[in-house]
């Protein structure tokens, strides 16, 4: 059917100058024509078509336009940024001058890793920064920043990947326990022919994903089937899945929390769905209110004519660092219930609680409790938090439950398009959810596990009190997970002056902190947050005999620059526009 569309909107269209100039119907110019579906198809098509005589084969406007869309502030433009930093401040070692040109000339800049050196110095470019060291708190990498991989861990993982290699028990070098070697030899006998380098199964190691239904079990109390259980490249690969099976159309729609972890932003985008924030409360630890989850259902049916299908819920919060109490949790289960939406749980972080936060409730304790049988749940867990921190080796789960039959095939259908996960990785969950038994090894892995939550913890208490002590800033302490999420209140000055270069406030004051002192941190406004609130998210990771220098220059900045931007003068502004302007320009 035709749609007749005013004149001035026909030249909205993508293609339809050129079309016009091709093509008549009859003896009726098309430019004449009502403009229907059909009609806008033909006229985009003929743009692209036409583009492809005169631009490159792949070029931002021919390429999937979501991806273009997609954003992801945890890795983006100022870690790209830090990145170009520590190239400039990267000194070669232990090779001659000489022979790294030699090198320079084969390998593109990616590769510089692989030939084992650096970047040659520049002293000049060096000079410039007043530091020394770029410090990346913006990501949860744990081992990143000197976090040790768990010992009991690594010896399963190295027998396993020697296989028949390994040495013996009578070797002289008695590495390995003789419990690393019996779980190596059962893993082995899962696998095809014991060999880490074959496919396993599309949904994982039944062996393994044996070992997180029991971990599930003893959890939560309730029993878990390693059929709803499915392995993938960590939580991030696992959330890809579901969403693509959730999100079938441009009017299905995500109900996220702001703030929120990106990756969910990001893959609605990929996934060309609608993103529906319901907003958490920052006065109550950002607990989530029932009432927002009902306005925020309204708002996207009335206001955006998009339909929630999901619900996700980050438990302990990601960027936040809450942890959310038991009435919480019964009142999102009762929401999803009353609203027909299916439940997300990512709980990463449950292993990062601290303190006399609310203990960490998995939401299929909830689910059962509340016999809510018709809640589809999806259920998130990674190796990559917690006290392994095993982001590198990418393993991860989901399980699902109250999910209808043929639903659970088409799931299980996208697992085996991609194969399998790394068998690595799998590994790496058998062994989160399977501490050592023997009273050695456990003795260890233990005394292990609560140092280094303990010292989280420690790290959690400093950086919180650092910040909140400061004028401008509140910073509640961390609740769980890895960071803390700090408020600021801004100078009005520094406000107007970001506006004016078209950055964000709280992204002008992370830009300024790296170029300043090397810290990398995400600015709120790339997880979504209250207009006119302004936040950053800090990562407490670095080790504590490195906290109190990260401190120290985080403390000695903040100072300047709220000094700087307190007292407001014409001349002055007019000097930050052409110093921002300058800054963002040499760094475009």
């Amino acid at each position: 059917g035709s749609t007749p569309v005013s004149v001035q909107h026909r030249t909205m269209i993508p293609g339809f100058e050129t079309l016009s100039k091709w093509a008549t119907l009859g003896s009726a110019p098309l430019g004449a024509l009502a403009v229907t579906p059909r009609l806008v198809r033909a006229a985009s098509t003929a743009s692209r078509a036409l583009s492809t005589q005169t631009s490159p084969a792949l070029s931002l406007h021919s390429i999937n336009p979501s991806i273009v869309r997609a954003k992801y502030a945890v890795r983006g433009p100022l870690l790209a940024r830090a990145v170009e930093i520590e190239r400039d401040l990267a000194v070669p070692t232990g090779v001659p001058s000489t022979r790294y040109s030699w090198f320079s000339v084969r390998l593109s800049p990616c590769d510089d890793h692989r030939a084992g050196m650096q970047p040659p110095q520049d002293p000049a470019r060096r000079g410039q920064y007043p530091f020394e060291s770029v410090v990346k708190c913006n990501i949860g990498n744990p081992q990143a920043l000197g976090q040790k991989a768990p010992r009991f861990a690594r010896e399963v993982l190295a027998l396993s990947l020697l296989g028949d290699d390994a040495p013996d028990d009578d070797s002289e070098n008695k590495v390995f326990s003789p419990e690393a070697r019996r779980r190596a030899a059962s893993y082995r006998a899962a696998m095809t022919r014991g060999a880490v380098g074959a496919y396993s199964e599309s949904t994982g190691l039944r062996a393994i994903r044996e070992e997180v239904a029991a971990f599930i079990a003893t959890r939560d109390g309730y029993p878990a089937d390693p059929d709803d259980i499915q392995l993938t490249d960590g939580a991030s690969a696992a959330v890809h899945r579901v969403l693509s099976l959730v999100l079938g159309a441009e009017t299905d729609a995500l109900l996220v929390p702001y703030p929120q972890y990106p990756l969910y932003s990001a893959v609605t985008c990929l996934d060309r769905g609608a993103l529906a924030p319901y907003y958490l409360d920052e006065a109550t630890n950002w607990s989530i209110d029932a009432a927002e989850l009902d306005a925020a259902y309204e708002r996207a049916v009335t206001r955006d004519g998009v339909v929630p299908r999901a619900l996700v819920v980050i438990n302990p919060g990601n960027p936040t660092g809450a942890s959310l109490d038991r009435a919480a949790l019964e009142a999102v289960v009762e929401f999803c219930q009353r609203r027909r939406v299916a439940l997300l749980a990512d709980e990463v972080y449950q292993a990062n609680v601290y303190g006399d936060a609310p203990p960490f409730v998995a939401l299929k304790r909830v689910v059962r409790d509340l016999k809510a049988d018709d809640v589809p749940l999806f259920s998130f867990h990674s190796v990559s938090k917690g006290f392994t921190g095993e982001c590198g080796l990418r393993g991860g789960y989901v399980e699902v439950c109250n999910l209808d039959p043929q639903v659970h095939a088409q799931l299980d259908k996208l697992a085996s398009i991609n194969l399998c996960s790394n068998v690595v990785g799998q590994l790496a969950v058998g062994l989160m959810v399977h501490p050592p038994e023997g009273a050695a090894e456990q003795a260890a892995y233990e005394r292990d596990r609560q140092a280094v939550l303990a010292s989280l913890e420690r790290r959690s208490r400093r950086v919180a009190q650092t910040l909140d002590a400061l004028p401008g800033i509140t910073c509640p302490p961390a609740m769980g997970a890895l960071y803390v999420f700090p408020r600021l209140d801004l100078p009005r000055r520094a406000v107007d002056t970001a506006e004016r270069a078209g950055l964000a406030p709280d992204a002008f004051y992370a830009r300024e902190l790296l170029e300043k002192t090397g810290l990398v941190v995400v600015p709120g406004s790339g997880f979504g947050q209250r207009e006119g609130t302004y936040h950053i998210r800090v990562a407490f990771l670095p080790s504590e005999a490195e906290i109190e220098g990260v401190m120290a220059r985080l403390v000695d900045f903040h100072r300047a620059f709220m000094e700087e931007y307190a007292a407001p003068s014409n001349d002055d502004d007019r000097h930050d526009d052409h110093h921002l302007h300058s800054r963002v320009a040499a760094h475009a």
